[in-house]
């Protein structure tokens, strides 16, 4: 929660940010919006103006003593605090309740203490941060960051308004109704885009470049830092005014009417933009009605549902994992004029001047969004062009020892091939139970996993059974008095609980002329992407290592910005020899840094190779022995990946009728697994299974 008595920066002194401060304050009037994503790069104070929002809230009236900010005049029901009988209110401010990134599930949605309930046979609840935002502000800073299970948590509870607690066969339900703001960087990872439609508006925010605003931004934030509570009071009169608005037009909102035109101009404009179910258009109708109650009017105009969309589609267009949110201007613009069309038809004559009450444009009061373009998706990279079959005046060719010639200078570089059509991919996992990040990929110790054990050492939270089991004994002992168990807190034994983490996925790319074959590349381009896509889902962080001419390079630090990494992918050019023990000692080098700054994030290695190394790690030497030095090098830099621990998965891209395996020598000194690219279907391998299976029922 916020430190009370410290002056907030107000909310009417930010300079700039017109759609998210719109966004925020129609939250504020019809909360059942559903709240606000914040979308944008470091340092454009996000966290800012969220947290000035709170203090122009109206005042709470709650029940005195209510851990669940019951209204008195509406208490509710079920309240673990109730029943709540007839007594006077007490009035305190709307609450700014702050989720941190690491929060548990228990500290979201409140637990039972069980020790205390088994020890003093009390039934102790303790409410979580969603009874404290009860009637408030719920936010979630680098909400990105946060496990999927806990997001689609608050995501629930935002949507029905209530918190289900279900801990060790006890139920607790309350009210849990708030205005829920989360803020994000892309750059460190995308939300599902079923998490996304879930937020009711989305704004992307970004620095402006325009010096006098920037020069304004910073002027008023050395004043504020100056004389925070001086600053605060210079604003309080514009604040005041702000929060007197909020309070009028909530009271208004509820008479607000929505007529017929504009809904069926809702229904277009969803429609034309191919959104999945009916969300976008219950939150674009509830958008335009607080829209128009925000600027006075009694009923709902073209303006109200334009500014609406600005808000409520971008996010709602992204199809595809590496789909970028956003919505073009002329897009939009087109949108709505088809979208007029059927704004006017009607059942009767289809007069588009039917309205009794005429659409009016509506008073255009202050508040309305400046209407600036998003960003829209960025096209697919890289057109085709001829690419040589393997190493085609590049590395020389071959024999089975993986020796070969050199034909002189390297090629120019190869502009990328289009990549194949993108698979569901099989599930690539780290060996061993891990303790990083939670994730979806390999097995791991977690706070909000299954319960496989017992311990009375670590672990999460009570395991009732183990507990009794260990009290039973005793009991005689102990001398029961009553018809309940005597519990001590020796007995007590908690739950260790599995999961699964999210894991460093290193994607180490030959991208040399033996690989260069357009049908291969093409190939390789596409099972890389569908790999980026599963590491995406599964909440992995992901780096790009590639090697091809005399050297590797890291083409993408390891970032859980996967979207950033299929770009790059997009782009790759190709072309040069085959350095793979540099491309091998690279992914050793990067290891190394990353186990330094996250040592519980365990990597996996996928080498996408055909194996035939050119280049050694060092000069000198005639042709013949510069490529067994090459092939000694990459086998000896694949041990020392082998000896630091690092999982490994080759992926074989060698292709051809005659086929050296290079790639599984490979693999053998990494200690890993080697694959063809058609093994990394997930449809491939269940289809390999049903094979089985059908062989060993009709053997029986």
């Amino acid at each position: 929660m916020s430190a009370p008595g410290s002056p907030r920066f107000p909310f009417t002194a930010v300079v700039g940010h017109d759609d998210l401060r719109l966004a925020l304050l129609l939250n504020a009037v019809h909360p059942r919006i559903g709240g606000v994503l914040v979308r944008g790069e470091k340092g454009t104070a996000k966290s800012t103006v969220v947290r000035a929002l709170a203090s122009l809230l109206p005042a709470l009236e709650v029940v005195p003593g209510c851990r669940f900010g019951c209204d008195p005049h509406r208490p509710d029901p079920s309240c673990p605090d109730g029943p709540h009988g007839p007594a006077p209110g007490e009035v305190r401010p709307a609450e700014l309740v702050e989720l941190p990134v690491g929060a548990t599930e228990d500290r979201l949605v409140g637990s039972l203490d069980l020790e205390r309930a088994l020890a003093e046979g009390i039934s102790a609840y303790q409410p979580g941060l969603l009874a404290a935002a009860h009637r408030g502000v719920l936010y979630v800073d680098e909400v990105n960051l946060l496990h999927d299970h806990l997001v689609d948590l608050l995501l629930d509870a935002a949507a029905m308004g209530r918190a289900h607690v279900e801990r060790e066969g006890v139920s607790v339900t309350h009210a849990a109704s708030f205005l829920l703001v989360g803020t994000m960087n892309p750059e460190e990872g995308e939300l599902r885009p079923q998490l996304l439609d879930r937020f009711g508006l989305t704004v992307h925010v970004a620095a402006s470049r325009d010096v006098a605003t920037r020069t304004e931004v910073v002027r008023r934030r050395l004043a504020f830092e100056a004389d925070p509570a001086g600053f605060a009071e210079r604003w309080a009169g514009p604040d005041a005014e702000l929060a007197d608005r909020i309070a009028e037009a909530r009271s208004r909102v509820d008479a607000v009417r929505l007529p017929d035109s504009e809904l069926r101009r809702i229904s277009a404009l969803c429609a034309s933009f191919d959104v999945d179910g009916m969300r976008a258009d219950l939150v674009l109708a509830r958008t335009a009605v607080a829209h128009a109650a925000w600027r006075g009017a009694d009923e709902v105009a073209e303006s109200d549902v334009e500014a609406a969309a600005r808000l409520a589609l971008p996010h709602r267009r992204r199809r595809d994992p590496f789909d970028e949110p956003g919505v073009e201007e002329d897009q939009l613009q087109q949108a709505l004029q088809d979208a007029a069309q059927h704004a006017g038809e009607d059942s009767g004559d289809g007069d588009p001047d039917d309205d009794p009450d005429g659409p009016g444009d509506g008073p255009g009061g202050g508040g309305s969004p400046d209407g600036g373009p998003q960003d829209g998706p960025d096209g697919p990279g890289g057109g085709e062009a001829p690419a040589p079959d393997d190493d085609a005046g590049g590395a020389g060719q071959q024999d089975g020892n993986g020796r070969g010639g050199e034909r002189g200078p390297a090629p120019a570089d190869k502009p990328p091939a289009a990549p194949a059509p993108a698979f569901r991919a099989r599930l690539l996992e780290v060996p061993g139970i891990g303790e990083g990040a939670p994730g979806r990929r390999s097995r791991a110790r977690s706070r909000s996993g299954q319960a496989v054990r017992a311990s009375t050492v670590d672990g999460h939270g009570v395991h009732l059974p183990a507990t009794l089991i260990a009290a039973a004994p005793h009991q005689r002992a102990r001398g029961r008095g009553g018809p309940g168990l005597v519990l001590r807190r020796e007995d007590v034994r908690r739950s260790v609980r599995e999961g699964r983490e999210g894991n460093l996925v290193l994607f180490a790319v030959d991208a040399s002329g033996s690989m260069a074959a357009r049908e291969r590349m093409s190939a390789v381009s596409g099972a890389v992407l569908s790999l980026l896509r599963d590491a995406y889902q599964r909440r992995d962080k992901v780096g790009v290592v590639t090697f091809r001419g005399a050297d590797a390079e890291l083409a993408l630090p390891p970032t859980s910005s996967v979207e950033i990494a299929a770009t790059r992918m997009r782009d790759l050019r190709t072309g040069g020899r085959t350095p793979l023990a540099a491309g091998l000692l690279k992914v050793r080098q990067v290891v190394g840094t990353e186990r330094t700054r996250d040592p519980q994030r365990r990597p996996l290695l996928v080498l996408l190779t055909d194996g035939k190394a050119t280049v050694p790690a060092g000069e000198g030497g005639d042709g013949r022995s510069r490529a067994q030095r090459a092939v000694r090098d990459s086998m000896r830099a694949a041990g020392l990946l082998g000896g630091l621990g690092v999982a490994s998965v080759v992926v074989d891209c060698e292709q051809g009728v005659v086929r050296l395996g290079l790639a599984a020598q490979v693999a053998a000194a990494l200690g890993g697994a080697c694959l063809r690219l058609d093994e990394l279907s997930a449809d491939a391998v269940a289809g390999v299974v049903r094979a089985a299976r059908d062989v060993g029922s009709r053997a029986a």
